[in-house]
């Protein structure tokens, strides 16, 4: 046990000194945190470019006025005007596009553009046009004040999501925030269990390739260096891992009291309404906060998204992710590590490569498709299946699993990583030593029945 520790002592040292490991570490949490201020900004905000649109109809349609101008656009209703003669010319004239609506294209508007509009922009003009096709189509019903009676009965909903836990108490939580969890989760336990997973199979390459690893067996056991090296590695991650979580909190939390800084958020959030999130102004009187302080609307939602985001259940979220990490970590390093001990250098690797990556990339396709319906049976049984496991497993967490399953996939990850991890010392221990000749599943089949 004293030269394991001292083979995971080396492994760690080496790596959590060089210059990359020190970059990669401070980056990566100003790089996420970056993205988590970001993205609902970008969400939020959309293009604020000025744009100009021309409008052409048919003398048989009648929906001047129909498409609001808006804080970004102004649509400039065109009379006498043939669409042949300016849609080939319209940006000379100073305009975006050209809107084009008929009868005969009348659910289907057509949009004559140099660029690829924003689907917010289309969203606006399919919108406003829905409304007043279903003006019309009420009003051959005659009714009387129908443009009084419509305006009454317009209603915005926003469901809130709210969590009953066993004790009968709630908690406000976000669908959105917990795809983020998902996504980022997902994609953040493939990229480390790959990128040190291939670490392994470099390093034993690299040391049989140097000749040193037959100065080293010839004092340890083959499966004590192989052991030593994937804790070690599996060691640098970790503190890879915690000092991300720590900057992360710590730059979120920066970027929040700076970025958001206000007296008192809550009056200004609960006021928010539909309009706000797309970009509109606020109709309903926000109340007055104290010290005056006035928030814009992007960033009262964005102070709620941190707030609802702090609900999340995160010690089962870090729990879950340390040890999905640790074994399936463990379980794809072994594998790894007897591919680098089968050949003689990283281009024969290429053979032994695609069943490997084949599970981690099928867990990373699911986990996308998790964030959409996280209690479907693929979801279900991709989560408890240990090979794909690690991936989606932790883009279900977020939305809630229940105990019982995450116990099973837990229990079922002990148990394979432990079998991979003796399989894979069985061909280790023949392969480190084996030189000049052409490895292929079969011979590997061959040196893990070996005896003794």
């Amino acid at each position: 046990m004293n030269k394991v520790s001292t083979i995971i002592k080396r492994e760690y040292l080496t790596r959590v000194r060089k210059k990359s490991f020190i970059i990669m570490t401070i980056l990566a949490p100003l790089m996420m945190a970056a993205l988590i201020v970001v993205m609902p900004l970008m969400m939020m905000s959309g293009d604020k470019d000025f744009k100009k649109i021309a409008i052409i109809e048919d003398q048989t349609t009648e929906f001047k006025g129909v498409i609001p101008d808006t804080k970004d656009v102004d649509f400039e209703y065109l009379t006498d005007t043939n669409i042949d003669d300016l849609k080939n010319n319209f940006d000379k004239a100073g305009y975006y596009a050209v809107l084009y609506i008929s009868p005969k294209v009348l659910n289907s508007p057509i949009i004559y553009s140099k660029k690829q509009p924003a689907i917010g922009l289309l969203d606006h003009i399919s919108g406003s046009m829905e409304k007043e096709i279903e003006k019309n189509k009420l009003r051959e019903y005659n009714i009387e004040n129908l443009d009084s009676i419509l305006k009454q009965i317009r209603t915005q909903v926003k469901p809130v999501t709210k969590l009953v836990d066993e004790a009968g108490g709630t908690t406000e939580t976000s669908t959105g925030i917990s795809m983020v969890l998902a996504y980022v989760g997902g994609l953040l336990m493939y990229l480390l269990v790959f990128m040190f997973g291939a670490q392994v199979m470099r390093g034993v390459i690299e040391e049989k390739t140097s000749r040193v690893v037959e100065v080293i067996v010839s004092s340890v056991k083959p499966a004590q260096l192989m052991m030593g090296k994937i804790i070690g590695i599996a060691l640098v991650g970790l503190t890879q891992f915690m000092i991300w979580i720590l900057l992360t909190i710590g730059t979120v939390a920066i970027l929040k009291t700076t970025v958001l800084k206000t007296t008192d958020m809550t009056e200004v959030t609960q006021s928010m309404t539909k309009s706000v999130m797309e970009g509109s102004q606020v109709q309903t009187q926000v109340p007055a906060v104290k010290n005056s302080t006035e928030m814009s609307p992007e960033l009262a939602e964005l102070s709620k998204f941190f707030d609802n985001a702090m609900n999340q259940n995160w010690l089962l979220i870090i729990f879950s992710f340390i040890f999905y990490f640790i074994t399936g970590y463990l379980l794809y390093a072994s594998v790894f590590a007897a591919i680098g001990s089968a050949v003689d250098n990283e281009t024969e690797t290429q053979q032994f490569m695609l069943p490997v990556t084949i599970p981690i990339l099928l867990g990373l396709m699911v986990s996308m498709g998790t964030m959409q319906n996280p209690e479907s049976a693929v979801a279900f049984w991709f989560s408890l299946i240990p090979l794909t496991s690690p991936i989606v497993m932790m883009a279900r967490i977020p939305f809630g699993v229940p105990a019982w399953q995450i116990i099973l996939s837990m229990a079922l990850m002990v148990i394979t990583f432990i079998a991979f991890v003796w399989m894979a010392a069985k061909i280790y221990r023949t392969g480190i030593l084996m030189y000049g000749k052409k490895t292929s599943w079969k011979e590997m089949w061959k040196w893990l029945r070996y005896s003794g």
